[in-house]
């Protein structure tokens, strides 16, 4: 029997973790999480880890395998993950990966360039240009030094803006001239399944989601690592609002709803980077029985 990668994919909030279990089930196989937040072991919370009952349920991977202090990315991520395949696959026909993590998705499914470890004094330094000049500063060096890349990246995104920049630094070549952007061929099938449903849903699903989370104790897990939030880790939906809060400039309610704008923007921008892929079969979460017909039809 072929071996076939699930790919189970959607915006935040949409209810991906509760399909997923179901259908793992249904398959008697195990899930691999493309959240790049979950990986992270102290922040459950915020990130929407599953519980422990659901990781008694089915076997996950890629869930608290590392600390908020750890430098992780999309390549490693891609490494890690293909390595854990050849071992599943060893015992199942059929594996889910599930997650809304556009870059580690992509980096699985496609492929994705090896580029340089950043060393921690490049790293800091275009943190502090981006911290005492803004991100426009960095946007104009990324500009001057890699222009084909400036007109290519999303201008909003400071992370990929600051990440290209630190590869021109620390490379001297262009971020641009480092990426190939062709797809490599898998020894497996992958076969992906989409989440959508009408935004006035989904956006109400996502604000009841955070006040959810704010209820279990968002601000106190934020504030065991206040004293981290220039990490990578931690500059993320859910967390850098609280601690913009906590360095005054807005109260508490200001912040949760900072949270929910942020993580509608966010899960708008996930359905516009997934609707891009040809190959996804889209369903509504809702759809359980269909979902599982899909699937049983198309692996062989």
């Amino acid at each position: 029997m072929t071996k076939t990668l699930i790919v189970l994919v959607g915006p935040t909030g949409i209810g991906k973790t509760e399909l997923c279990l179901n259908l793992a089930q249904h398959l008697n196989t195990e899930i691999i999480s493309s959240d790049s937040r979950q990986i992270f072991k102290e922040l459950k919370i915020g990130t929407a880890a599953p519980t422990p009952e659901q990781l008694s349920l089915v076997t996950h991977h890629m869930v608290a395998t590392h600390s908020v202090n750890d430098y992780y990315n999309a390549y490693e991520f891609e490494q890690d993950v293909l390595k854990l395949l050849e071992k599943l696959f060893e015992k199942h026909d059929q594996v889910l990966m599930t997650g809304g993590s556009m870059m580690y998705i992509d980096a699985v499914c496609k492929g994705i360039d090896e580029l340089p470890t950043i060393d921690a004094e490049v790293r800091q330094h275009v943190m502090d240009m981006h911290n005492n000049e803004g991100l426009e500063a960095v946007r104009r060096q990324l500009k001057m030094l890699d222009p084909v890349f400036y007109d290519q990246v999303d201008l909003k995104n400071h992370k990929r803006v600051m990440h290209a920049l630190e590869v021109c630094l620390m490379t001297g070549k262009t971020y641009s001239s480092l990426r190939t952007n062709s797809a490599r061929k898998r020894p497996f099938n992958i076969l992906k399944i989409g989440l959508d449903m009408d935004r006035e849903t989904l956006y109400n699903r996502i604000n009841q989601r955070v006040d959810i989370m704010v209820n279990d104790g968002l601000f106190d897990e934020a504030k065991e690592f206040y004293h981290l939030k220039d990490n990578n880790a931690l500059n993320t939906v859910g967390y850098k609002e609280i601690f913009a809060h906590w360095d005054g400039e807005y109260n508490a309610d200001t912040a949760i709803e900072l949270i929910k704008r942020n993580s509608r923007r966010y899960a708008k921008r996930q359905l516009s980077w997934f609707r891009r892929d040809k190959e996804i079969n889209w369903f509504h979460p809702f759809q359980t029985n269909e979902i599982i017909k899909f699937v049983d039809n198309h692996i062989d």
